[in-house]
């Protein structure tokens, strides 16, 4: 079949890569040595295609999924470079910074205004709702911070 394959490609004016051609079975056909265009073709286990690891009688993916996580850190150390000059910084770490900042300047207020009291606001709809309660921003400080040191007066 494959030999028909190549001579009918090369009518139209295309030609089969040996090179990438490779030849892989499962437990039902036992493997043989196939020979195409004078050239042996190579016997695999797995093989990557149109950007996916491919392999019969497997179901785990861990394979595919350490290679695509490869792939990006590897993508990501090409980038490095740019990165370090344009000082892109990690966004939650910026959060985190500017969660803490705004935290701070509501704990020194002592004027009234509104942004403590919103901060330890609690909507009262009647029901409680199924699952974990909602959790504030004062939660997250607190439990980072520790309860004694955010004490904060409605």
């Amino acid at each position: 079949m494959l030999s028909d394959l190549s001579r009918v490609s090369q009518q139209v004016g295309l030609r089969m890569n040996m090179s990438k051609t490779k030849i892989m079975s499962n437990a039902h056909f036992p493997l043989q040595l196939v020979i195409a265009e004078t050239t042996a073709l190579e016997i695999v286990d797995e093989y990557v295609y149109l950007g996916h690891t491919i392999q019969l009688g497997r179901s785990n993916f861990e394979k595919e999924v350490n290679r695509r996580i490869q792939l990006g850190w590897a993508a990501f150390g090409k980038l490095r470079d740019i990165f370090s000059r344009t000082r892109v910084t990690d966004i939650a770490q910026r959060v985190a910074k500017l969660k803490w900042q705004w935290a701070g300047h509501i704990a020194r207020r002592t004027d009234g205004r509104w942004g403590l009291k919103v901060l330890e606001w609690r909507p009262r709809t009647g029901k409680r709702s199924v699952g974990r309660p909602p959790t504030r921003w004062i939660d997250d400080i607190r439990r980072v911070a520790g309860s004694g040191i955010v004490q904060m007066e409605l």
